[in-house]
C-alpha cells in the first residue's frame, strides 16, 4: 500500500469511529482484524476478527453522547502506519473509573495499524 492508501483508509475508520458508524469502521476492516486497546501498560480490550470486533465496536457506542478522535501526527513508515491521536469523548454512563455521564474524558495516545488486501487488518489502541 502506498503512504497515501494507509492514510485514506485510516481516515475513514477514524471518521465512521467518531460518526458512531459501526458499519462504516466494518467497511475498513479484514475480517481476521485483531483489535488491543493498551492503557497504562496493560491491554483492557481486545477483539479478535470482524465479529468480535463488531460487537465490541456496538458496544463501546453506548459509553458515549459523543466522541472525537483527532489524529495529530500521521507515520507510513513500515509495513504498517501510526497515528499520534487527541481524544474527546463525553460520557453517556458511569464508568469504573468513577466518572460520571456528561463529564469529558480527554486521552492523547497512539494507534497502531497494519494492512492485508487493502484493508485494515490490526489496530493496537495505546494510551
Amino acid at each position: 500500500m502506498t503512504d497515501q492508501e494507509k492514510r485514506t483508509l485510516i481516515d475513514h475508520y477514524l471518521d465512521a469511529y467518531n460518526a458512531f458508524d459501526v458499519e462504516g469502521m466494518m467497511a475498513t476492516l479484514h475480517p481476521d482484524v485483531e483489535f488491543e486497546n493498551v492503557s497504562g501498560g496493560e491491554v483492557n480490550a481486545s477483539a479478535s476478527g470482524a465479529d468480535a470486533f463488531r460487537q465490541m465496536a456496538e458496544q463501546a457506542t453506548e459509553l458515549f453522547t459523543s466522541r472525537q478522535q483527532t489524529v495529530t501526527a500521521f507515520d507510513p513508515s513500515g509495513p504498517g502506519a501510526s497515528v499520534e491521536i487527541d481524544y474527546e469523548g463525553v460520557l453517556a454512563a458511569d464508568i469504573p473509573n468513577g466518572m460520571k455521564a456528561g463529564e469529558t474524558l480527554r486521552l492523547t495516545g497512539r494507534s497502531e495499524f497494519e494492512f492485508a488486501d487493502g484493508q485494515i487488518s490490526r489496530i493496537r489502541d495505546i494510551s
